[in-house]
């Protein structure tokens, strides 16, 4: 019988195409998700691609007796948990809802599992941890010093899971930092849908691309960059979905393990390259504004990515024109079934 795995906030972005990747790799799925930035008919989306729709169980990583229901009920080998808040702005306004979520709710779940003798555990880390790079590109080593209550909430889990590691016998557990995802699955079926106005770069500009907002706000053109505005390592979200595959391959090998790996292409962009490769991409001008800069962002982020290769023998290997590519077909296919309504 194929091995079950826990996809905590499996119907969100980075989730769902995780989830495509293990089924694809003939793993089982079991979901959980409280549907807070995602919706269910994603189930059906990842039935078309894969010819099998994944387990589903709609609750919170903080509610203990759904945990306990979940590991009863389910043979579960190993979780991968994706569920939490995610923007950096939206932290610095809200600090407590964020260490509630992501920390909080890691607790919950690592106690169910602890409980349920499963020990085999993928985590959804930030390159945000690291805060200001004092040297690029950012090497696993490098120091931790998160900006914002989003990257404090992803150290505090870090360090977390390290006391686990160390308290426990049996514990199998990657950390895998993960830089800027971007892009969508080639087939257009799934891809990042935030509810409300989007916090990150990606969908702001395919969704003004497409006329759903008038136009961008770059936060900021003075940075210490080649052309002012900040600088990211953006990762397609397939080749990141392949990179958790690879990351949970090597925990089930593994006897006991504490791994941390940055998942990233190793190489920078800047908004305005993003920008630029987008409009080609959709042959569509990408009106924009200049303001102040964000509360906790920083000027230049990108992956040093040579542990990844070396422990997981996993390198990304889309670039900008088909990270572009595929967010806009994801977003023109939006547009489309918008128009039908």
């Amino acid at each position: 019988m194929s091995p079950t795995i826990l996809v905590t906030g499996g119907t969100g972005f980075i989730g769902s195409h995780t989830t495509v990747a293990l089924q694809e790799a003939g793993y089982r799925v079991v979901i959980l998700d409280n549907l807070c930035n995602s919706k269910p008919d994603v189930l059906d989306r990842i039935a078309q691609i894969t010819g099998i729709k994944p387990g589903f169980v709609e609750g919170d990583v903080r509610d203990a007796r759904t945990l306990e229901r979940l590991f009863e009920t389910q043979s579960i080998s190993a979780t991968m948990h994706f569920a939490g808040l995610k923007a950096v702005g939206e932290s610095t306004q809200q600090p407590l809802r964020y260490y509630d979520n992501n920390v909080n709710g890691s607790v919950h779940l690592l106690q169910a599992m602890d409980q349920a003798g499963i020990k085999t555990f993928v985590f959804s880390s930030s390159a945000t941890v690291y805060g200001n790079p004092q040297i690029l590109p950012l090497a696993e080593d490098h120091p931790r010093s998160a900006t914002n209550p989003y990257g404090h909430s992803k150290l505090m889990v870090e360090d977390i899971l390290e006391d686990v590691y160390r308290a426990t016998t049996g514990w199998r557990i990657a950390r895998l930092r993960y830089f800027n995802p971007v892009g969508a699955h080639p087939s257009g079926l799934i891809g990042e849908s935030p509810q409300g106005v989007p916090n990150n770069l990606m969908p702001y500009i395919a969704q003004v691309a497409a006329g759903r907002h008038p136009r961008l706000k770059v936060f900021g053109n003075d940075y210490d960059t080649p052309d002012g505005t900040g600088v990211r390592d953006y990762i397609h979200v397939s080749d990141l979905a392949q990179g958790h595959l690879a990351a949970l391959k090597y925990c089930e090998q593994a006897g006991q393990e504490l791994l941390t790996v940055n998942l990233g292409t190793g190489r920078g962009y800047s908004v305005m390259d993003m920008i630029h490769a987008f409009e080609h991409a959709s042959r569509k001008a990408i009106a924009y504004d200049i303001v102040a800069r964000r509360p906790g962002d920083i000027g230049a982020c990108w992956a040093d990515t040579r542990l990844a290769a070396e422990k997981l023998g996993w390198r990304a290997d889309k670039g900008i024109a088909e990270m572009c590519e595929d967010a806009w077909r994801w977003e023109n296919g939006i547009c489309k079934k918008r128009a039908r309504r």
